[in-house]
């Protein structure tokens, strides 16, 4: 199987370089490509990338969710893997979870950054926010989430026509594992060691967190 691993950027050039050797060393022994998903990155972004063997697709349009939508629709591989471009995901762990799809029947790797979590990677506001997103989800759809924020998933690309998927912004990570487990996917969470970022951040924990929490009532009630 060919695997896509598609990575959102906006001026990551402190990190890109590092979360790109580290894709490429693990998927050494698979056919794969990686697609850079970038919305007008003004550093070395683009340059580190394509130097790394990148694929580059132009999104100017803002959003955390529009990026991975549009890598969706460019990808080739038959499974997709998704990082963020700044060193916090292990990219060593994908052939991992590739072999759970290959061989375990699973069709949807989510990750579980929380049940690992050092005091030093997240503190404790941030803890209580994905705290609260995560019980919030599953009390409102009936889950079992361990970490309903995290945005590293390995799932079959066939997976993403059975699902509805309407955010453009940052609730799309929780949207696409709401999404996954109301429709039947064979759904696994794992946990993994989830690192301190480089670079700037480009989150804005309480806007951004309050969307995400809005976000929930208006899927769960019909209003997206």
């Amino acid at each position: 199987m060919k695997i896509s691993v598609i990575i959102p950027t906006m001026n990551e050039e402190e990190s890109i370089g590092e979360v790109l050797d580290e894709v490429k060393h693990a998927l050494a022994k698979r056919d794969f490509e990686i697609l850079i998903v970038d919305t007008n990155s003004t550093d070395r972004t683009r340059k580190i990338a394509l130097a790394k063997g990148a694929v580059i697709i132009d999104e100017p349009r803002r959003g955390y969710g529009r990026a991975y939508k549009t890598g969706f629709e460019k990808a080739e591989g038959d499974i997709i893997a998704t990082l963020d471009a700044d060193c916090t995901y292990p990219a060593v762990d994908i052939p991992v979870f590739i072999e759970m799809i290959e061989r375990e029947g699973v069709e949807f790797v989510s990750t579980d950054r929380l049940s690992t979590l050092s005091s030093e990677v997240m503190g404790p506001i941030h803890r209580f926010g994905n705290w609260l997103l995560k019980t919030t989800a599953n009390v409102l759809f009936r889950i079992t989430l361990k970490d309903s924020q995290s945005g590293m998933w390995v799932f079959k690309k066939s997976v993403l026509q059975h699902l509805e998927l309407t955010s453009d912004g940052m609730p799309l990570s929780e949207e696409i594992k709401i999404e996954a487990i109301k429709k039947g996917i064979n759904f696994r969470e794992v946990p993994i060691n989830y690192r301190v970022r480089k670079g700037e951040a480009k989150i804005r924990s309480g806007k951004d967190g309050f969307k995400n929490l809005m976000f929930l009532f208006k899927k769960r009630f019909g209003m997206v």
